[in-house]
């Protein structure tokens, strides 16, 4: 990080009188984008088959440039080779979507910014132990965040896992271009309640979703000042929801080049007919978790994680 994006991160004050002038624009950028480098899908069947994206990282970052980003990154499932051909753009920066195991035994998504190949290498390692992950995410002062916080995506959810995202996990993603509506404001609630860092990404499979829907801070020129401004408080998110008809035509997408890569599988292209149904009945589960969800919380009291706990010699460890 420059010596100005520390200050601003340390000082909002310092940030306004170094980069937040009108004349010197803003940055944007699309947080949560995937190519062909996220892996299978994780449904059983089409886990042996079909990727969940076909989307080539040079397409990907041509489309963000036209979709007028300042900056571009790849969000792939706990991955980096996307990034390989994208490494000599100076306004590019490497980033993963992490899975992690929770303590409960459950799964969410974490977005990780601005990362190195060793860091990298450290978050798989460390990505089935949430608490191992976090402390290491700390040190490396990394800017993370849990994404679509109200969507079964990963599974399911128990309370507490909302009560680690309360305590350690900095920025929320209150705005994501694949989910529902309900789902984006719920997040945006409950990042607002806590005091969350609120970030925006389009969540896009495809390229035809990309960059319509982002993040902005006025007046950052670098990536180190972009995620500075962020943790200053001068992040704004904008852009489209998801829909059910965008998320069926999506998957229709991602069908067809299901095809192209793999001739043979068009002997299944009859099914293709029920992707309207199976996106239907997803759409219904996920509205349905997240006002599960959303009802437990805000009716429920903050009630912050401590890492003691785990241990009721916890405390007393740490303080020796």
């Amino acid at each position: 990080m420059s010596s100005v994006g520390t200050f601003m991160q340390i000082s909002p004050p310092l940030y306004r009188l170094f980069i937040s002038a009108p004349d010197n624009g803003t940055m944007r950028c699309d947080l949560h984008v995937h190519s062909i480098a996220s892996g299978m899908f994780t449904a059983p069947i089409l886990d042996r088959i079909c990727r969940e994206s076909y989307s080539d990282p040079a397409e990907v970052y041509d489309r963000l440039k036209r979709m007028s980003m300042s900056i571009v990154t790849i969000t792939d499932h706990d991955s980096i080779d996307g990034a390989e051909s994208l490494r000599h753009h100076p306004d590019f920066f490497l980033s993963e979507e992490v899975t992690v195991r929770m303590p409960s035994g459950t799964e969410m998504h974490m977005g990780v910014y601005g990362i190195t190949e060793r860091d990298h290498a450290e978050i798989q390692r460390r990505r089935n132990d949430f608490i191992a992950l976090l402390m290491y995410l700390t040190e490396r002062k990394l800017f993370f965040s849990a994404n679509h916080v109200f969507s079964g995506l990963t599974g399911r959810r128990e309370a507490e896992d909302f009560h680690w995202f309360e305590s350690y996990i900095p920025a929320f993603e209150t705005r994501n271009g694949q989910m529902q509506p309900e789902a984006n404001e719920s997040a945006a609630r409950l990042a607002a309640r806590l005091g969350k860092i609120a970030i925006a990404g389009s969540d896009s499979h495809t390229i035809a979703g990309l960059g319509h829907t982002y993040t902005e801070v006025a007046g950052a020129r670098t990536v180190d000042e972009f995620f500075a401004g962020l943790r200053a408080g001068y992040g704004r998110i904008h852009g489209v929801h998801g829909t059910c008809r965008k998320l069926t035509a999506d998957v229709f997408n991602i069908v067809r080049s299901l095809f192209w890569d793999k001739p043979w599988t068009l002997a299944l292209s009859p099914f293709a007919l029920l992707v309207p149904a199976f996106t239907a009945g997803h759409w219904m589960n996920e509205i349905r978790f997240c006002r599960k969800w959303s009802s437990v919380l805000e009716r429920g009291e903050k009630r912050k994680r401590k890492l003691w706990d785990l241990d009721s010699n916890f405390e007393a460890n740490w303080a020796s």
